[in-house]
């Protein structure tokens, strides 16, 4: 059975960071691509980052790249985004998911974001 557990989000103040985990279990991490997604309040399931197996390569939506690093370690089977620079659009419930983009083959519980000063 999948399980991905999100930890690391709280509140940031505008320009701040944050980092997210995730922790992966029941299925081969090192062979699956995974990503993170958001939802904003009132809004629809926004993709955001993805990284391919074996870390070979990374991707991220336009509205995050050079601000957001995602990142994986295959050993411990956790998945990280590094969140620098933070805006206020950033807020929203980020969600750990098995798959480079949407559709998804599993999310997580998710975990609140908030940047507001």
């Amino acid at each position: 059975q999948v399980q991905l557990v999100e930890s690391g989000g709280g509140l940031a103040q505008p320009g701040g960071s944050l980092r997210l985990s995730c922790a992966a279990s029941g299925f081969t991490f090192v062979t699956s691509n995974m990503g993170w997604a958001r939802q904003a309040p009132g809004k629809g399931l926004e993709w955001v980052s993805g990284i391919y197996t074996r870390d070979i390569g990374q991707i991220h939506a336009d509205s995050v790249k050079g601000r957001f690093t995602i990142s994986r370690d295959n050993a411990k089977s956790m998945l990280y985004l590094q969140m620098n620079n933070l805006r206020p659009e950033d807020t929203a419930v980020y969600y750990c998911a098995k798959g480079l983009r949407p559709p998804y083959h599993a999310l997580g519980q998710g975990i609140q974001v908030t940047v507001s000063s």
